[in-house]
């Protein structure tokens, strides 16, 4: 498990490219902030998380498998990820930020763009509503 990346996947690095090349601006792992974001978008008031499906136990996930072997070692680990995914969510909405989360599958190639061009969707919109 050591050689298990927490930052910079793949899955985090699609995202990020994406919303560069669109010209929206981030920060990185923010140490500040409870739980680290992905990314975060100090103008926007906004923060981006990109899980795993199985280290975050995404429900209803075909992704998401519980290992047959060490079950409730497993087990224990996932819903403990889970669980401080939740308190971190709940911390960052009491300082006012919106929080978003995307996940693993989300960013497969039959969803990717539709996934990216949401979020896209929803900074231009957020940023339109400044200007005015």
């Amino acid at each position: 498990m050591s050689r298990i990346k927490g930052k910079n996947t793949k899955p985090e690095i699609v995202v990020r490219k994406f919303l560069f090349s669109n010209g929206i601006r981030y920060k990185l792992h923010d140490k500040t902030l409870p739980g680290k974001p992905d990314m975060v978008f100090p103008k926007y008031k906004k923060v981006i998380f990109v899980h795993g499906c199985f280290w975050h136990g995404h429900e209803n996930c075909k992704y998401f498998v519980v290992p047959k072997t060490r079950t409730e070692w497993w087990l224990d680990k996932i819903n403990g990820n889970k669980k401080k995914d939740a308190e971190n969510v709940e911390a960052l909405k009491k300082q006012g930020w919106d929080v978003k989360t995307i996940w693993e599958c989300e960013l497969k190639p039959k969803n990717k763009e539709k996934k990216l061009q949401s979020i896209l969707k929803e900074f231009k919109k957020q940023k339109s509503l400044e200007n005015v």
